[in-house]
């Protein structure tokens, strides 16, 4: 991949100004695929430049053209997605059936909900005796992680271009090939030189530069909570809107009505998609006290029936973790249950057996957890899920919202009203009830630390505009 050295700013591939260089790890094997350049201050500068140089006339583009650059990013991300999905298996050890059915898919699903949101979105309205102008907040700097790597560079950068706003992306330096291939098809695109940049890099460096820049208006970060804390502090002095999507530690709620043989399999499989390295994934399971037996024995077979292994082998489900620190933090974690009292009762520590190489993890389920264990606070990343218990659905809400997080929720119940009366009890800024998947459609994003601000059509295009009044223009 001749363009991974380089960088894309200002409708170019240029060479970085740093030296500094990093080796891509296939997660599976554990060597080296590819090395990218680290963006330092200087290669930041530069993209934000082209950025600001470029604001200037595509803010004042007709929402016709902007449709139609829209358009044409989707034809072309159509040619390469099996250069997509390619990337992701090798950089993310993602299985070909999840790369090439979910992975890649998703950013052509993005794009295509904020098309439809852009054809009809209201960019000005009438209120009182005045109007109301919504117009592109300016350049906009990007940071994605690894883990749904198209679902999030293109959840961020297709309602920005729908916006009017011109942007520098900077994805996560552990799976950073796809998106050297995603700025390869907005160029084919024709996307105006200047609007969209790419730099890759590490957050001390470019993540740091990229937040702090005063020629940035807003920040849209996507990780960790630790990281979206200091992407904040970084981005206060100059008072730059900061919208987050961080952490989550989302609980699953089984009614005592719930049906635990098709809602436990089916829960769980979604828990472990991608290997369990999703934000919104529902890996607190409550069950009622009383059905905790029939719960493991049910969530136990279903682990264990979970094959994991290479990404090209037909039959795999699960890939390995994106890192080592990834796997080691999985393995803390799980020891960390062990050593205060919770029971592993389906995978556990270590590899599964017959991979010696490769960040992979055992499928887990581990029972007897308190919402005072590390593993019932901290977000896992991987393949595990808990099983607790509640006596009564006001002791299971309240065990759900108690968490720093609020991404996401599950409800299942045999009756859909009862289920719809928990959903609103939850602190969460999405419920899924009874296995429904996610909805582009609808808002995502969560409460108190899983971030502010939410993505996904409409919504998204709202989060890059900033709202003027014209008073007088009403009369």
């Amino acid at each position: 991949m001749s363009n991974a050295t380089k960088f894309y700013i200002d409708g170019a591939w240029v060479d970085p100004s740093s030296s500094r260089t990093l080796e891509v790890i296939d997660p599976s094997t554990e060597r080296s695929i590819a090395t990218v350049a680290l963006a330092d201050q200087a290669d930041v500068d530069r993209a934000v430049a082209a950025a600001k140089r470029a604001f200037e006339s595509f803010s004042q583009t007709s929402v016709a053209d902007r449709i139609a650059l829209l358009e044409r990013i989707l034809v072309e991300y159509q040619k390469r997605a099996g250069d997509l999905a390619e990337a992701l298996m090798s950089e993310m050890g993602s299985p070909r059936g999840l790369a090439e059915n979910a992975h890649v898919p998703c950013g052509t699903g993005q794009f295509a909900v904020a098309l439809d949101a852009l054809r009809t979105f209201e960019f000005e309205e009438k209120v009182g005796t005045s109007s109301v102008v919504y117009e592109p907040i300016g350049v906009v700097g990007l940071i994605t992680p690894w883990n749904w790597p198209m679902l999030l560079i293109a959840s961020k950068v297709a309602p920005a271009l729908a916006a009017g706003c011109t942007m520098v992306l900077k994805p996560s330096e552990l799976a950073p090939l796809n998106a050297v291939i995603f700025a390869e098809i907005l160029d084919a695109a024709g996307v105006p030189a200047g609007v969209f940049n790419l730099v890759n890099g590490d957050g001390p460096g470019a993540g740091v530069a990229l937040s702090s820049h005063p020629d940035v208006d807003m920040v849209s970060f996507t990780g960790s909570t630790r990281a979206g804390i200091e992407v904040a502090k970084n981005a206060a002095p100059t008072v730059k809107r900061v919208h987050q999507e961080l952490g989550g530690k989302s609980a699953n709620i089984l009614l005592d009505d719930a049906d635990l043989a098709v809602a436990i399999p089916r829960d769980l499989r979604d828990v472990y998609a991608n290997s369990g390295q999703s934000c919104n994934a529902g890996s607190r399971f409550l069950v009622p006290s009383d059905r905790l037996a029939d719960a493991i024995k049910i969530a136990a077979e279903a682990a264990d029936a979970t094959v994991v292994g290479e990404p090209e082998a037909p039959d795999t489900q699960l890939g390995p973790l994106v890192s080592q620190a990834g796997y080691d933090k999985v393995q803390r974690l799980i020891q960390s249950a062990i050593d205060e009292g919770a029971t592993v009762v389906a995978g556990g520590l270590g590899r599964p057996s017959g991979l010696e190489h490769g960040y992979f993890v055992r499928p887990t389920v581990i029972a007897g957890v308190t919402n005072d264990m590390a593993i019932a606070k901290e977000e896992i990343f991987g393949p595990v899920i808990t099983i607790s218990t509640y006596d009564g659905e006001d002791d299971a809400v309240a065990k759900a919202n108690d968490t720093v997080y609020g991404l996401s929720g599950f409800v299942s119940s045999a009756d859909t009203e009862r289920a719809r009366r928990v959903a609103r009890r939850l602190r969460t800024g999405m419920v899924h009830i009874n296995g429904a998947g996610l909805d582009f459609n609808a808002p995502f994003g969560g409460y108190k630390q899983s971030g502010n601000g939410r993505e996904y059509a409409v919504f998204g295009i709202r989060e890059f505009l900033e709202a003027k009044a014209v008073f007088g223009d009403n009369a």
